[in-house]
């Protein structure tokens, strides 16, 4: 039996991690460039963060998908937890690969055709009683639907994975289907939960072609912004842009994991 050789594991690994995070970094460190060219280094210099916080239309757009992304991700965690926990509990019910198809169709159908869909079914709904027109509202409903059908897939799993016995404890004690639901089957799922509402909100923050189908004017998005701008030519103000995400993110990573550790020890 070949025994795994610990140097070329190490190079492979390696050389996985550059091709993942060279290019990361280095859009961090041309951030700091002084020249308006991305790719040439003249000299160190924040200029291009003090342009990021003058750039009105790029901090609207933020502002903007932040919001979008935060009700996209609630609600999506709301129905998709309820259509999750359907899927684990219920059985097969009559219509139950009706209701199956239907809410696994955006995983499979390309996002092309779900905004196109969603952007006719607005376009009648509009004609038929004069609302809604293309912002906030349809954004939201379009990365609600899409997002939907991933936690439907989390929480599904994470469900069937649960010990039963507690939740029959609890219904032989007298407590009723729904707030053995409220008290006992969702603090045991929490973990699942958050990670739903952060899948959901990173998929809303970064999606582009839904967003093109259904914003209208005025409501541009952050990730149709920078593709505007990206179409012509590089801007160091989205290296800065793009280095803040990469901090946040990093930021927040460190302390979950903080957390997370800290309550492995109390417990």
């Amino acid at each position: 039996m070949l025994r795994p050789n610990p140097v070329l594991r190490g190079l492979v690994l390696g050389l996985g991690f550059l091709f993942l995070y060279v290019p990361i970094l280095s859009l961090v460190v041309f951030s700091f460039n002084d020249s308006p060219l991305v790719t040439a280094w003249s000299g160190f210099s924040f200029k291009w963060y003090a342009s990021l916080l003058r750039d009105d239309a790029l901090l609207s757009a933020a502002w903007l998908s932040f919001r979008i992304a935060a009700l996209s991700a609630t609600a999506a965690t709301i129905v998709g937890t309820w259509a999750g926990y359907v899927l684990a509990r219920m059985g097969r019910f009559r219509g139950f690969s009706l209701y199956l198809g239907m809410l696994s169709a955006p995983l499979v159908i390309p996002e092309v055709v779900v905004g196109i869909s969603l952007l006719l079914m607005f376009v009648e709904v509009r004609s038929l009683i004069g609302w809604p027109d293309n912002g906030v509202f349809t954004i939201w409903i379009g990365h609600t639907t899409f997002a939907m059908a991933f936690v439907a897939v989390i929480i599904q799993s994470r469900v069937r994975d649960l010990d039963r016995s507690l939740e029959e404890a609890a219904l032989d004690l007298g407590a009723t289907p729904l707030k053995v639901f409220f008290l006992i089957t969702l603090p045991l799922i929490t973990p699942a939960l958050a990670s739903a509402w952060l899948l959901s909100f990173t998929l809303s923050l970064d999606d582009v072609i839904l967003s093109s189908f259904l914003s209208g004017p005025g409501y541009t998005t952050l990730p149709l912004e920078v593709f505007s701008r990206v179409r012509l030519g590089l801007k160091p103000e989205v290296n800065a842009l793009a280095a803040l995400f990469i901090l946040a993110v990093g930021i927040c990573v460190v302390v979950a994991n903080r957390l997370q550790r800290r309550k492995e020890q109390s417990s």
